[in-house]
C-alpha cells in the first residue's frame, strides 16, 4: 500500500496533466517525449487518448467520428523522460509559522514532490529522488515502473528536516547521476549563496538538461507580518534574537526583494523555469496552472499563486527564514 501523502484534491488536480519536454531528451523506453533518434518511426506509429494540454492539430478527427472519443496521432519516436526530484530537507524548510493549521515548507515540498512523481511515473517516465541539506542524503534511482512509485513515496515520508543548506554542493553531487539529458526538478526555499547556486544550475543547462525550480516559501517570509516584539530562533544554526520587527520590516522586505530579483534574473538568463509559491498553496492547482501555462508555450516566473511577484534578499531572508515564527 502506498504511503498516504496526496490529498484527494491533489489527485484530482494532477489526474489529467501531462508533461511534455520542451527540448530533446534521451530515453530508454517508449513514452511521450521527442527523441533525437529518428528513423522509420517518423511515420505514423500509434494512437493514444487525448489529454488536457495536447495540441488540437494532433487529434485524429476521422477516428473521433467513428468512436466519439478523442485520440492523438503519434508519428515520431517518443521516449520516456529521465527525471530527478531534488528535495531540500535542510533546517530552514522546517519553518511553519505560528498557526498550527499551516503546514511546514518541507511538508508542502514533500506533497508537491509526491504529485510530480505520481504524474511522471503514470506516464512512464523514469523518476529518481534525492534528498539533501549540506550533502546528498537518501537517493532512489530513476525507474518508470508503476511499482517504483511506492519506493519514491516511502522515501518522501521518511524525509526529515535537519542541518544547514548547500544547494551548490548538493547539485554538484547530483550531476553524475544524470547520465542522460533529462529533467532536474528542485524543490527548495533557495536560501543560500546565489553565485555558487547559479553556477551549479548553469552546469546542468549547458549539459542539455531542463531545470525547473519550485521555490517554496512561507507567507511570513514574503510579507513579514510581525508587529509585536518577537523572538527569532535559527533552524539551521545555534542562536536566537529578540527584536522589535517594526524597526526592521522595511529593510527586510527591501533586501528580500533584491535577493529574489537576482535569483529570477539569473533563472531567466539560463532559461531555468522558476515557480515561486507559498506553502499554503494547493499542490494540484499549482501544478495545473504551471503545466497549462507551460504547454501553451508561455514562459514565466510567477504562476499567479501569490499576490505579487517575488524578488528576494540574501542576508535578511536567510536569517528570518530560519526563525521559528517566534513567540511575542
Amino acid at each position: 500500500m502506498q504511503p498516504s501523502i496526496l490529498s484527494s484534491e491533489d489527485r484530482e488536480g494532477i489526474a489529467q496533466l501531462q508533461y511534455f519536454a520542451k527540448g530533446v531528451v534521451d530515453g530508454l523506453t517508449g513514452g511521450r517525449h521527442s527523441s533525437p533518434h529518428r528513423g522509420s518511426s517518423v511515420e505514423f506509429k500509434e494512437h493514444r487518448g487525448y489529454a488536457k494540454g495536447d495540441e488540437i492539430k494532433s487529434i485524429d478527427w476521422k477516428l473521433f467520428g467513428k468512436t466519439d472519443r478523442l485520440f492523438i496521432r503519434q508519428y515520431e519516436d517518443e521516449t520516456n523522460l529521465p527525471a530527478w526530484l531534488l528535495l531540500d530537507q535542510s533546517g530552514s524548510m522546517g519553518y511553519g509559522g505560528k498557526d498550527p493549521h499551516q503546514i511546514y515548507k518541507h511538508q508542502f515540498a514533500v506533497r508537491l514532490a509526491a504529485c510530480l512523481a505520481t504524474l511522471l511515473v503514470r506516464q512512464q517516465d523514469a523518476v529518481g529522488l534525492a534528498t539533501f541539506d549540506t550533502d546528498m542524503r537518501a537517493t532512489v534511482p530513476p525507474r518508470s515502473q508503476l511499482s517504483h512509485l511506492h519506493s519514491l513515496l516511502q522515501s518522501l515520508v521518511q524525509s526529515k528536516t535537519q542541518g544547514e543548506t548547500s544547494l551548490s554542493r548538493s547539485l554538484q553531487q547530483a550531476a553524475p547521476r544524470l547520465k542522460r539529458r533529462g529533467l532536474l526538478i528542485l524543490l527548495s526555499d533557495c536560501f543560500d549563496e546565489i553565485v555558487p547556486f547559479v553556477q551549479a544550475m548553469q552546469y546542468f543547462r549547458h549539459a542539455g538538461h531542463q531545470v525547473i525550480v519550485f521555490q517554496i516559501l512561507h507567507r511570513d517570509e514574503v510579507e513579514f507580518p510581525f508587529r509585536e516584539r518577537t523572538q527569532f530562533r535559527s533552524l539551521e544554526r545555534f542562536g536566537e534574537h529578540t527584536v522589535d520587527p517594526r524597526s526592521i520590516r522595511q529593510s527586510y522586505l527591501s533586501k528580500f526583494s533584491e535577493f529574489q530579483q537576482e535569483l529570477l534574473t539569473n533563472a531567466m538568463r539560463l532559461q531555468v523555469e522558476w515557480v515561486t509559491c507559498t506553502s499554503d498553496a494547493s499542490c494540484g492547482q499549482l501544478l495545473a496552472e504551471f503545466f497549462n501555462t507551460r504547454n501553451s508555450g508561455k514562459r514565466g516566473t510567477d504562476t499567479g499563486t501569490l499576490r505579487h511577484q517575488f524578488v528576494n534578499h540574501r542576508q535578511s531572508a536567510s536569517t528570518h527564514a530560519r526563525a521559528d515564527g517566534g513567540q511575542p
